[in-house]
């Protein structure tokens, strides 16, 4: 059996099924039949891609699968790693179930495409007979007699031709004793050069790599290699290691530190209690941190950056205010960007909190359990990698030669990583596949990502491991180091452990922003309804307090000082400032008295009755501005007072003076002084502001980058089996019609797929012309005298000689191959060519 498509006809509906939600490119659009699924398969695009999500082990058995002969067994497998056949078959599994790897224990066979991908399988260079064909012909006599010096056989005999030295050299270096005297005998200077690259990678790097030389012309370890054939240069600058003496180097290990599994955390366990109650705790504080700091930015927005962004003073304030290091707080505003409640305005000059169905303020009406949930898988998903805010670019991550980045800023564009999302899901799974409460090491989660992921991301997949296990445990999503409850319903909200979301068909998938506001509802702190008044002109929040009761307590005071409780301070500042936004004297006091759960103190009702007298009494408008009062005296006194000489008043009638400047102006001195005078519009109504109250446009939110395919739901793979089940049925039928009429008429040459792809290779290598039988896309059958020119996407480009012109085929669609000059002149003369081909040939471009 040496067909994949044959191997796949054979297989199970479960095994297809594994196949396709492995390798979801497969799908896309779906596949006709068994053929074009094999093909798709053996492509390089979608056989890279399945490489890459393939663990340690598997990548491990798969380049030892590409060391050994076509085909192969298990057996012969172990024994190449060093290990019982038993040991190898999680990860044979999981090859087979991507069709890297097809075939019995018995008779297994690597996708050709493999071999393609693999260069440098376990990092072992190309064997010596191969690598040796690139020594000058006239050089290979010379690196004979040097090798056979050194083993200190006799060398009078005479060169020998360039083809039989070549034959000689590969006969020395297969043979293991011979190559193990040859090893003992190279000096300790290039014997070093050998084991640093038997140890990393099989290539270096050197000047003048083609040079001519010898044993007695050599002037460093290199060149004595390179003269004595234990390196073989393939180009001027390259020289590669040959893979039997790494192998010998390593003593004959294929994989000096083979893992075949990962094995099981050493992790402390926690009650599942009480990681809830960290994580619930840390949650509510998030969405209370990510609530203050969008009130803030309400009132005294900061300036978007010229190249995007928050600058780093506006970002240190936020800071600040919010009593948090400067890295959480980065955290927490690309959060709620991500989340879409913060973003430019119109102008495009300051961020600010946004308005509309999706942004701030209807965040703001939903519960809390809801609003961590939003904020949490905005999280999750976001390619923004708020780590690296503030962070100059380690020497790594900067081209060699360039100049430093400076640090990223807060929403800049510079702290985009596509990677960001997989990495994060990847992580929590594995926090998700421990038992309730478990808490592994950091060091062990990047540990685990490193086996599961090899090929992806790098030090920027550990660097994202890292952050993420951090910035998990202040949003909530851990607690301890232990996924929590809500966080486990976050990822799977459906409850199935062992099935995450996307693997859910849409028409049943739970919400995961709904399981979790589900799960974190009973363990947040209820909110409270009241305060507490003091006589010191202070109020005291014992605990959360109501989404409305806190915006009005912060208009009507300022924050002192957080923690497990909250105090607030009453000043005539704070009061005006309730003022100013429409609140009356008697609203306020009405306020208070209902929402204290203590008698409203005397001091604080005599301030608010001092400063609501007080405000308005003045009245500020434009002309450069204003000023009028029904008080004569108190424009008499303003105008003689010196401390009001700025603002250049002078008096237009007795109750109304004018200034030059403009009315905020006017306003702020006013009050500096110790005035409490009330902004006016043009009807003489007055002007009512709340602080808060800007808002940026309704925008969508950012876009997570589709990085992969999602895994198909299990509707679609089914349905695409039936559908790839029904197209083979049908191009079978069609091949057994034409296979008759090939036998009554000896016209229509047959071979599988896998050799049909072979023959086309080798055609396009060689140039030879074939003869091919095809099927276009309406089932008529022809046969062509082909030359191929080009493979590329499943198709093959060549030039048609029965129609002089470039055509395009597709490969699935040929029925066989055979070569043009074997075919008897009494059926070439006969050829059949009455069916159109699917495509010209520059279709492909």
């Amino acid at each position: 059996m040496t067909d994949l498509a044959d191997w796949l006809r054979r297989r199970p509906d479960d095994d297809l099924s594994a196949l396709l939600r492995e390798r979801p490119d497969l799908l896309h659009p779906a596949p006709s039949d068994m053929s074009v699924l094999a093909s798709r398969a053996n492509s390089r695009a979608s056989a890279e891609l399945a490489i890459d999500r393939l663990d340690l082990a598997s990548i491990q058995v798969l380049e030892a699968l590409a060391l050994s002969p076509e085909p192969t067994t298990v057996a012969d497998l172990a024994a190449l790693l060093g290990v019982k056949p038993d040991r190898l078959d999680a990860s044979m599994n999981r090859l087979r179930s991507t069709a890297l790897v097809f075939g019995p224990d018995d008779e297994l066979h690597v996708a050709h495409v493999v071999r393609e991908l693999l260069p440098f399988p376990a990092n072992l260079g190309p064997p010596a007979r191969f690598a040796l064909t690139e020594v000058s012909p006239t050089q290979l006599p010379t690196m004979l007699a040097d090798v056979r010096a050194l083993l200190g056989e006799n060398v009078d005999a005479g060169p020998l031709p360039p083809v039989e030295a070549l034959d000689a050299l590969a006969q020395i270096f297969e043979d293991r004793e011979q190559l193990a005297r040859l090893l003992d005998a190279v000096p300790a200077k290039p014997r070093e050069v050998v084991d640093l690259l038997a140890e990393g990678t099989p290539v270096g790097r050197t000047a003048g790599a083609r040079r001519p030389v010898d044993a007695k012309s050599a002037d460093s370890p290199v060149r004595w290699l390179l003269a004595h054939g234990l390196l073989v240069a393939v180009d001027d600058y390259t020289v590669v290691l040959p893979r039997e003496v790494s192998l010998l180097a390593r003593g004959d290990r294929v994989f000096p530190d083979l893992i075949l599994e990962l094995p099981p955390f050493e992790a402390p366990r926690y009650p599942p209690s009480d990681v809830d109650a960290v994580a619930a705790g840390e949650a509510f504080t998030t969405v209370r941190l990510v609530e203050s700091f969008l009130e803030r930015w309400g009132i005294d927005p900061p300036g978007v950056l010229r190249a995007g962004g928050v600058g780093v003073r506006e970002l240190r304030r936020t800071a600040r205010e919010l009593e948090i290091d400067e890295r959480r707080a980065a955290l927490l505003i690309e959060v709620a960007h991500a989340a879409g409640l913060v973003a430019p305005d119109d102008t495009g000059e300051s961020w600010l909190p946004t308005a509309g169905p999706t942004g701030y303020d209807a965040w703001l009406a939903q519960p809390t359990a809801t609003r961590w949930a939003l904020l949490a898988r905005a999280w999750l998903n976001t390619t923004r990698v708020p780590a690296l805010v503030g962070r100059r670019p380690e020497p790594h991550e900067t081209a060699t030669g360039s100049r430093p980045a400076p640090a990223p800023n807060a929403l800049g564009p510079e702290v985009d990583r596509a990677l960001a999302p997989i990495v994060r899901r990847a992580l929590l799974d594995l926090l998700r596949q421990v038992e309730p409460g478990g808490a592994p090491s950091r060091d062990d989660l990047v540990a685990a990502l490193r086996f599961w992921s090899p090929r992806r991301g790098g030090w920027l997949r550990d660097d994202l491991a890292i952050s993420t296990h951090e910035e998990a445990e202040l949003l909530g999503v851990t607690g301890r180091g232990a996924l929590s409850s809500f966080g486990r319903a976050l990822l799977c909200p459906d409850g199935d452990e062992s099935d995450p979301v996307d693997r859910v068909d849409p028409v049943d998938r739970v919400d995961p922003v709904d399981a979790a506001a589900q799960v974190l509802e009973p363990l947040l702190p209820q909110p409270l309804d009241h305060v507490l008044l003091q006589a010191d002109l202070t109020a005291i929040a014992p605990g959360p307090l109501e989404t409305e009761l806190a915006r009005e307590l912060s208009l009507l005071a300022d924050v002192e000082s957080t923690g497990g409780a909250t105090v607030y301070r009453f000043s005539a500042a704070s009061i005006r400032r309730a003022l100013d936004a429409g609140r009356s004297a008697a609203e306020l006091q009405e306020l208070l008295a209902r929402r204290s759960k203590t008698p409203v103190p005397q001091p604080l009702s005599y301030l608010v009755d001092d400063v609501a007298r007080r405000h308005g009494r003045i009245r500020v408008g434009a002309t450069g501005c204003y000023v009028r009062c029904d008080d004569e005296s108190v424009l008499a006194e303003a105008l003689a007072d010196r401390r009001l000489d700025s603002l250049r008043l002078s008096r237009l009638a007795p109750s109304v003076l004018v200034s030059p400047l403009g009315a905020e102006r006017v306003v702020e001195r006013l009050r500096e002084v110790g005035y409490a005078p009330a902004a006016e519009v043009a009807g003489g109504g007055l002007l009512l502001r709340r602080p808060d109250s800007r808002r940026a446009p309704a925008r969508f939110r950012p876009i997570r980058q589709r990085v992969e395919l999602a895994v198909p739901s299990p509707t679609l793979v089914s349905s695409a089996i039936r559908v790839i089940r029904a197209g083979d049925k049908a191009s079978a039928a069609m091949r057994a019609k034409f296979a008759n009429t090939s036998a009554a008429g000896g016209s229509m040459p047959r071979t599988t797929a896998t050799q049909s792809l072979a023959a086309l290779r080798e055609a396009l290598a060689t140039r030879r012309p074939l003869w091919i039988g095809y099927l276009n896309a309406q089932g008529q059958a022809s046969t062509r005298i082909i030359e191929p020119l080009r493979l590329a996407g499943g198709q093959v480009i060549a030039f048609d000689h029965q129609r002089s012109e470039m055509r395009t085929f597709a490969i699935h669609r040929i029925t066989g191959v055979a070569w043009a000059d074997e075919v008897p002149d009494e059926i070439a003369d006969d050829m059949p060519d009455d069916a159109p081909d699917d495509l010209p040939g520059d279709a492909l471009g």
